[in-house]
């Protein structure tokens, strides 16, 4: 009986094992130079890791859970129409291949890499996506990841009829994480999304780098956007979290919030120089569909131009909290306008911008909160006590920098006399000064920019 019970136990012990373990490990398939590769994947079985030498003929589709990799050197060539690999299966994996010819018809989203929406939790990685409409397009793929990739659009034609780099369409918990980004029209485009997170990518030679509409509860951090039209365009989007950004160089705004609401923009760095005319006068109006205002800039120093012409473009953007920024040598540090309301704005610095604000309005704003305000550049206060907070409100704006705004022309004036009294009168009797942005508690001392990066 006993001996009944222990053989008993050993037949439910093996039987557990066998039923633990893998029914049959995954197979490695190499398919070499050449050899026609959808056959490959469809013999596949899931799980089955596809390894390819050489060049490849495109287009292919993943209907499977498989891994398809690369040796160095292995290429997949599309015949320029559709996308080159269009993944459908769930967790699939496609990883350090170079791919090219893509199709260039925007409404069918003709791609490098296209991932389905049933392609749930898919990965591409560390693949040079090159000369394609669209780099990676995640369309609807839920928790799928674009991570490491070296990403060249079309360099050629109309911006307007460029894809972007990488785009995400409806795509809850997508992550694009350290990808290279350059030429195209957008760095990442993204779209009618949520709980996203775009974090380490670096952005060259496009439209905007970062192109958020209906993104919400989602994170841009650590990102770079080096000579762009724009940084970061965020839109239509709320309850963000953008953390740790740099703008170096970029030409219109480094930082443009526009319906963007409820959101945390803390450790940002923006920077802009003179840069050559030509970016200006190559660019078309339609460029980009965001508000524009009249050309405040000047060309400078032998054909050159301060650029970005806006470190940030606040328009109708509300209930957000500016926090610990640098903002620096831009035409106007930061416009604000449209009825923008409720933004907490202090801990910033803004440094030698040649307008450190541009507020057009009536409202009495205070940049400061809880004892604290903003660093800027060109406050000439005193700390007597050396608390490191300035001893008079600080007014970036007054009078005449409103007429300014306003009519332009009336810069010839700004010499003249009549000016320059009205100026002392202010500055002596701050009550007949306009509504606008003071800051009451301004800061002697800028943000620690190694604390910021």
């Amino acid at each position: 009986m006993v001996r009944s019970n222990i053989s008993a136990f050993g037949m439910a012990a093996l039987a557990a094992v066998i039923l633990a373990c893998p029914v049959s490990a995954a197979t490695i398939r190499k398919a070499a130079d050449g050899l026609p590769l959808q056959p490959v994947l469809d013999r596949a079985s899931p799980g089955d890791v596809i390894v390819l030498q050489g060049e490849h003929q495109g287009p292919v589709t993943i209907g499977k859970t498989l891994t398809l990799e690369g040796e160095p050197g292995a290429l997949i060539m599309g015949n320029g129409k559709g996308s080159v690999i269009t993944v459908k299966a769930p967790q699939s994996i496609v990883r350090g291949l170079e791919i090219r010819g893509s199709g260039k018809d925007l409404f069918g989203m003709d791609s490098g890499i296209f991932v389905a929406q049933t392609a749930t939790g898919a990965r591409v990685e560390k693949n040079a996506i090159i000369g394609n409409l669209v780099g990676i397009y995640l369309h609807g793929a839920r928790d799928s990841w674009a991570l490491g990739n070296r990403i060249i659009g079309l360099r050629e034609g109309r911006i307007s009829e460029a894809g972007d780099g990488i785009s995400v369409w409806n795509a809850p918990g997508a992550r694009v994480v350290d990808n290279d980004v350059s030429y195209g029209r957008d760095g990442i485009f993204s779209k009618t999304s949520k709980r996203n997170v775009f974090s380490g990518n670096r952005f060259r030679q496009l439209r905007f780098a970062v192109h958020y509409m209906y993104t919400n509860d989602s994170e841009i951090s650590d990102n770079v956007s080096t000579g762009n039209a724009v940084g970061y365009a965020i839109m239509y989007s709320n309850r963000l979290k953008i953390e740790g950004n740099r703008s170096d160089g970029d030409r219109d705004h480094g930082l443009l919030l526009n319906y963007a609401n409820n959101s945390r923009i803390t450790g940002n760095i923006v920077v802009g120089r003179l840069q050559p005319a030509d970016r200006w006068l190559k660019a078309r109006s339609s460029e980009h569909d965001v508000p524009k205002a009249a050309d405040e800039n000047q060309t400078v120093d032998e054909g050159r131009r301060l650029g970005p012409e806006k470190c940030v473009f606040i328009y109708n953007a509300n209930k957000n909290r500016f926090r610990n920024n640098v903002f620096e040598g831009c035409a106007i540090g930061i416009h604000f306008t449209a009825g923008s309301e409720g933004n907490l704005i202090n801990g910033n610095s803004f440094i030698s911008n040649r307008n450190q604000v541009k507020y057009v309005g009536t409202r009495h704003l205070d940049w400061s909160s809880e004892g604290q305000g903003n660093y800027w550049s060109d406050n000439p206060a005193f700390d007597l006590n050396g608390d490191g907070v300035g001893d008079s409100p600080y007014r970036p704006n007054d009078l005449i920098d409103k007429v300014l705004w306003t009519s332009p022309q009336a810069k010839l004036l700004t010499t003249s006399p009549a000016v320059q009294v009205i100026r002392w009168a202010q500055a002596q009797f701050p009550a007949i000064l306009p509504g606008g942005v003071v800051d009451s508690h301004p800061l002697m001392v800028p943000a620690d920019r190694k604390v910021v990066q």
